[in-house]
């Protein structure tokens, strides 16, 4: 989206800023529609927080210490092509400048810091535990922190119209159509 085809809407000092969606632009009863699917999808996330803490409670309780497992390599080999996948979508759509690219690169970053800590904590008494450890800080989690920081600055580059950090939204204009267009270097 370019400058040209885009107003800003600012929010008063000390509040953020409402994200205004292109579509309800201009259309009266769009906000609350926008609102209630808003206020639904929280629910539905603290909902399944909520439920996940006797259900981890219980794991921690009842999971045995020590399980012998019978598709270790499928198992880690799955992950690493997750990984690679990851990896790859965000180096293809990083080369081709697409705004999509933070999804897949905030996918890696989830996958590399579970990565990290699959391989500390099942490598606990053994003597693998200080290669992964090692693994995990210089590597795993240096290279999440970094791809993180990367796709957050692109976030705020997509966010904000002139680059201050000021909470702006650019919303296309309702003549012209919001057409996704390259990212922006980073500064």
């Amino acid at each position: 989206m370019s400058r040209a085809t885009a107003r800003t809407v600012t929010a008063p000092a000390g509040e953020a800023a409402a994200p205004v969606p292109a579509a309800s632009a201009g259309r009266p009863g769009r906000d609350e529609s926008l609102e209630r699917r808003r206020r639904h999808t929280i629910e539905l996330l603290a909902a399944s927080a909520l439920a996940l803490v006797p259900w981890t409670v219980l794991l921690g309780l009842t999971l045995p210490s020590d399980y012998q497992v019978h598709a270790w390599r499928a198992t880690w080999v799955g992950f690493d092509i997750l990984l690679l996948t990851a990896f790859a979508a965000t180096a293809v759509l990083g080369i081709r400048r697409h705004q999509c690219v933070v999804i897949p690169a905030l996918a890696t970053v989830v996958l590399l810091v579970c990565d990290a800590w699959f391989d500390v904590s099942l490598a606990l008494g053994t003597p693998d535990f200080w290669a992964s450890a090692g693994l995990a800080v210089f590597v795993e989690l240096p290279t999440a922190a970094y791809v993180f920081r990367r796709a957050y600055r692109l976030l705020r580059l997509q966010w904000t119209a002139d680059g201050s950090g000021s909470p702006r939204l650019l919303i296309p204009d309702a003549e012209s159509p919001a057409a996704p267009g390259p990212v922006p270097k980073d500064r």
